[in-house]
């Protein structure tokens, strides 16, 4: 098979490395890929929001399939095109993608099936929501209708931070996102990443992860896009996970089907659970990252050929085999992130790390300049190992960071904390 691969981050990277571990992947291109994904595959430059681009690049590589990494092709419609095209694609189409791309859309089909999640209001103008921001008082979440790239959630512990987001919003510091803004009560509990893979029919899990978003360790800090994962997530046991299925994702992939929009890809429903009852806090129509990057290691071939049975509208032949491991992915992030940040420092040292399929350097936001590896982002490393225990993947991946050469770069020391310490 010839694949294609949309996006340039660590996401796309764990999912080049699982899908080139497969005997039917002959072929691997990656648009735009970064510095570490052109060791494994072919790099090309690209538009992947622009869908006549891709459809245009896709049959003049005899592309069977495409896998989309990012949010943004999927809500530019690239999916659409494809599919009108006849060519496979994983991925949701522009009006399924709206369950990430707009959070008042989000909430709307919660009420249509009664999905349990926080109570909430949605507003278009500034006065109003503050007014309702000062009715409800602190803690309370602020959060861009739009897409944001991850970063616009705004978790307001202060009634102040809350009112300062709305300026923020409001002023055009989200772009387009922030022209509505949903508020959410705020949940107590613990979060966790559940994926499933869904047809337009069928539904199967594919695996847990717990993402750590501040910045700072100990859960302090500003949010992030996500400083480090591990996978599984003991908090989805096998109650939890029924009950996720039950009363929030089979009602909402029903109700999209029933409104003409049946979802097609990968469904991220990040959850907070209390007292084994889980809510839903959002959805995303593509792998987390970071958490893609631990699934990906615990998944390894078998994820090209669950992802192409869903592209083909197979998932009812499917079954997915978990290894009893764990692994677990460690943000190294430019320092300043995720406020200001210096890109182009060099990062020494990689070439003396082993990768296989028990340890990854997966690269996030890096360029090649001369044989030189150099960071362009504010996430730039995802440093990634499998174990037998939580305790041994952590052990290896901090091993392996401790053998980066990045002054100029930072890392939390205590992914998987709440986990370690039970």
């Amino acid at each position: 098979m010839n694949i294609l691969i949309l996006g340039g981050g660590g996401r796309e990277h764990a999912l080049a490395w699982a899908v080139s571990q497969n005997p039917k992947c002959d072929k691997l291109i990656v648009a735009p890929g970064n510095a570490g994904i052109a060791q494994i595959a072919t790099c090309a430059s690209l538009n992947a929001e622009d869908p006549a681009a891709v459809l245009q690049f896709a049959e003049a590589e005899a592309i069977d399939l495409v896998i989309i990494g990012p949010e943004a092709p999927l809500a530019a419609g690239v999916a659409d095109r494809l599919r009108e095209a006849q060519i496979p694609v994983f991925g949701p189409n522009a009006a399924a993608a709206r369950l990430e791309a707009s959070k008042s859309f989000t909430k709307e089909i919660c009420d249509a099936v009664n999905a349990p999640t926080a109570a909430y209001a949605r507003f278009t103008e500034a006065e109003p929501a503050k007014a309702y921001i000062r009715e409800q008082g602190a803690p309370i979440v602020v959060k861009a209708d739009g897409l944001a790239a991850g970063k616009g959630v705004i978790v307001a512990m202060e009634e102040q931070d809350a009112l300062d987001a709305i300026d923020d919003m409001f002023g055009g510091a989200f772009g387009a996102a922030g022209a509505e803004v949903v508020i959410e009560e705020f949940m107590t509990g613990e979060e966790a990443s559940f994926f499933v893979l869904v047809d337009g029919n069928d539904v199967l899990p594919v695996g847990t992860a717990q993402d750590h978003k501040r910045v700072g360790e100990g859960d302090t800090g500003p949010n992030t896009g996500g400083m480090g994962a591990y996978s599984p997530a003991p908090i989805m046991d096998a109650s939890v996970t029924e009950k996720a299925l039950e009363e929030i994702v089979r009602p909402t992939m029903a109700e999209m089907a029933r409104r003409g929009t049946p979802y097609s890809g990968v469904l991220y429903v990040g959850l907070m659970i209390e007292n084994g009852q889980p809510r839903l806090v959002e959805y995303n129509v593509r792998f987390g990252d970071p958490e893609c990057q631990v699934l990906m290691m615990r998944l390894g071939a078998q994820a090209l050929d669950l992802i192409q049975a869903c592209a083909e509208g197979r998932l009812s032949e499917m079954t997915v085999n978990w290894a009893d491991d764990h692994a677990m992915t460690v943000v190294m992030a430019a320092e300043g992130y995720p406020g200001s940040y210096v890109k182009g420092t060099e990062i020494r040292g990689l070439d003396a790390i082993e990768n296989d399929s028990m340890n990854v350097v997966f690269h996030a936001g890096t360029k090649a300049d001369g044989g030189k590896v150099l960071a362009t982002g504010g996430r730039v490393l995802n440093v990634t190992a499998r174990g037998a225990t939580l305790q041994e993947a952590r052990d290896r991946a901090y091993g392996m960071v401790d053998r980066v050469e990045w002054p100029e770069g930072f890392c939390r020391r205590d992914i998987g904390w709440r986990q370690l310490q039970r």
